[in-house]
This record gives structure tokens, sequence and C-alpha cells, in this order.
């Protein structure tokens, strides 16, 4: 399972929900569901905006967390 690091990348970058809704030019509420629930599907092409704003590689926003049985 994927889990998607974008609120702590956010936070260790300083930038808001706020400022990266407007840099990605996605909408407030898709960042706020993001940052709410790291588990959430996202197409790649929201993924590539917000890895571009933060100056990351789209990588460094996911990490593989083991499933629950």
């Amino acid at each position: 399972m994927l889990r998607l690091r974008v609120k702590e990348v956010a936070e260790e970058k300083d930038i808001s929900m706020t400022k990266l809704s407007y840099r990605t030019e996605i909408s407030y509420n898709t960042i706020k569901s993001i940052f709410r629930n790291p588990y959430r599907t996202v197409n790649t092409d929201t993924l590539v905006r917000i890895a571009k704003v933060l100056g990351v590689s789209v990588l460094d926003l996911m990490e593989e967390v083991p499933d629950e049985e």
C-alpha cells in the first residue's frame, strides 16, 4: 500500500495548504483532502504538479507501507 507524504514534505518546506494550492493550481479542497488522508487515490498529474512546486521527486512524496492483515 502506498502512503502519500505530501503533508510532511510541505511542512518541511514551510509551504501551507493555501500556498500549495495556489502554486500548483490544484483546488484547496483537494490539497486539504490529501493532507488529511494520506492513503487517498491521487492521479499522477496531481502528484507531478505537487512535486514540482515542492522541489522534490514524485517518489519523495510516496512511501510504501505494509498492508495490515
